[in-house]
């Protein structure tokens, strides 16, 4: 397995090999560093886990500093990745050199949270007649049940809160990798808003 962390800068658009125009994903793989090593022997599973972007001092509190080694500053965003691919160890820098040989990765982030949504928006629902008159444009319509068992059942959809979920886009394209500007390509979209934190890895079903 072959996992970062990145951030996502944007949305632009290349050409590729033939003349096409494609749409992609610009993410920044700023330097990774190798904060803890997990072994079979010590914690019965191997990991690697990784942070980035360090803290600033009045932020850090003794308990979270803890974690890390005397030679590394404390970071904001840490993941850890099982059976991490290659040999490292505490205190390596690991770039976006690892994915030049990838084709295709998985992308997670945190959605865009869209606030509470009725059910058209939400599950897309169809709504009712938009002529004069109906009285039913764009609710739900009935929920529930009579006399039995006389309350609504579960997983109904209903309007509420829409995004600001866990998402994961599976198998997107690698366009370019540019080791020296520390960016990546993708082809389409990835969830979350500019200059999130994503979590990159190579494609599971490949």
């Amino acid at each position: 397995m072959k996992g970062l962390i990145a951030k996502k800068v944007g949305m632009t658009q290349v050409f590729d090999e033939n003349g096409n125009l494609t749409p992609v994903t610009v993410i920044r793989v700023e330097p990774n560093t190798v904060v803890a090593t997990k072994t079979q022997e010590k914690c019965g599973y191997e990991a690697v886990v990784l942070g980035l972007e360090d803290l600033k001092p009045h932020k850090i509190t003794k308990p979270y500093a803890k974690q890390f080694p005397e030679n590394i500053t404390p970071k904001r965003h840490l993941k850890e990745f099982r059976d991490f691919e290659g040999e490292v160890k505490v205190g390596d820098q690991i770039g976006v050199e690892l994915f030049e040989k990838v084709r295709f990765i998985d992308v997670t982030a945190t959605s865009k949270g869209k606030g509470f949504q009725g059910v058209m928006k939400r599950w897309g629902f169809h709504g009712g007649r938009a002529t004069h008159g109906s009285k039913f444009h764009r609710e739900a319509g009935g929920t529930g049940c009579c006399t039995t068992p006389g309350h609504c059942l579960k997983n109904v959809k209903m309007p509420g809160r829409m995004g600001f979920d866990r998402v994961t886009v599976q198998n997107l394209k690698v366009v370019k990798v540019d080791p020296e500007l520390n960016v990546l390509m993708v082809r389409g979209a990835v969830p979350g808003v500019r200059n999130c934190t994503l979590i990159i890895k190579a494609a599971v079903k490949k």
